[in-house]
């Protein structure tokens, strides 16, 4: 019962989340195909994932799960039944206490039973006015230690108008989902090359440098 009101309310998720963006996904580098990937994106928006997993076709969300944090998602019962029945996200504690205790460890066990992800390597949201923080290790380690899985750059374009930081009541504003070219941990790749060179993929990836070849 629990598993068919989370189908129920997906669908009105996704309905909801196109009506109020207008999303539109631009597969650019890649084609939507049921391959396993970790799907990494910039971060403006409490939103960002859901517009992800929205533009996503049907196939490719019911075996894609978003990466979110523990504390917000268990917070409440409603909160509790979203993350987990609806979006099936992958739950990490944001507040590791033991050296013993490894935060990727649920991303990890999520990529060994076949699933897609999506990740936001700047760790938190960039509400500044460069195009991206650093990125966080996470994805280096996850790149390395799943070398098969594909990386594809995901960039949204305008989300964080749409669900400023701060604000509950969404703006209506066209909404775009670009999805770029795939990369790979190359073997030996250090991790400062490895994260620049994720970091340039995911802005290339952007409709912004678009614009300015264009121009």
């Amino acid at each position: 019962m629990i598993e068919f009101a989370g189908s129920v309310v997906a669908k009105l998720i996704a309905g909801f989340a196109r009506a109020v963006t207008g999303v539109r996904a631009r597969w650019l580098g890649c084609a939507p195909e049921p391959k396993q990937r970790i799907y990494f994106a910039n971060h403006a928006s409490h939103g960002d994932f859901v517009l992800i997993w929205t533009a996503l076709p049907p196939p490719l969300r019911a075996m894609t799960r978003p990466i979110a944090g523990k504390d917000y998602w268990d917070a409440d019962e409603m909160r509790r039944f979203i993350g987990r029945h609806v979006f099936n996200s992958v739950l990490i504690n944001r507040n590791v206490t033991s050296r013993r205790e490894n935060p990727l460890g649920p991303i990890e066990q999520a990529l060994s039973q076949g699933y897609s992800l999506i990740l936001f390597p700047e760790g938190t949201r960039n509400t500044g006015s460069e195009p991206l923080l650093p990125f966080k290790p996470g994805l280096f380690h996850l790149a390395r230690s799943f070398p098969n899985v594909e990386l594809v750059p995901v960039w949204i374009d305008n989300i964080g108008r749409v669900l400023p930081k701060g604000e509950v009541i969404p703006v209506p504003l066209l909404c775009s989902v670009t999805f770029g070219h795939p990369i790979r941990y190359e073997a030996g790749e250090a991790k400062p090359a490895f994260l620049l060179r994720a970091q340039s993929a995911l802005l290339n990836t952007s409709p912004d440098k678009e614009r300015r070849h264009a121009a």
